[in-house]
């Protein structure tokens, strides 16, 4: 029997989204990398937060990185790194936003990836979220982690 890697799943609202955020976060460890893509407005930041929040397990203030390009977060089991790569004019920025050494060391969600260049992990979970009907989909993909897949499959 193959093992799954891609999921496709309707959120309605932001309730579902907050939702599937907290089941990512009670899964990833680090060295996972969460790659996030769609269009402005498509849910990246709140899907991103959604997991920092549920991971940290707390309501923690987690402004969009837009700016700052990278907000860290302290955790016993491994540190949250979140970057929104929107403004990065070279890939290669990402070595000196420290983020290539993150990737192995720690838990990252990279929203607008295709900016990674040849930095983007290989076996990275790619979540891509565009608009449907009144809520988003999300189109996962789980390549280094099918096992994954097969755990949000079976939420409730």
């Amino acid at each position: 029997m193959s093992k799954r890697t891609h999921l496709s799943l309707f959120l309605p609202d932001e309730e579902a989204t907050d939702a599937l955020g907290g089941l990512l976060a009670d899964h990833l460890v680090p060295g996972d990398t969460v790659l996030l893509t769609g269009s402005i407005g498509a849910g990246k930041s709140h899907l991103s937060r959604s997991i920092i929040r549920s991971r940290l397990n707390r309501m923690e203030d987690v402004p969009s990185p837009t700016f700052t390009l990278v907000q860290t977060y302290e955790h016993p089991g491994g540190d949250i790194w979140h970057a929104d790569l929107y403004r990065l004019s070279h890939p290669d920025e990402v070595l000196e936003l420290g983020l290539e050494e993150a990737f192995s060391t720690a838990i990252c969600l990279v929203e607008w990836p295709e900016r990674l260049g040849r930095h983007l992990p290989r076996d990275a979970i790619q979540v891509a979220l565009s608009p449907e009907a009144e809520g988003r989909r999300a189109e996962i993909a789980f390549v280094g982690r099918p096992e994954l897949a097969e755990a949000l499959d079976e939420r409730p």
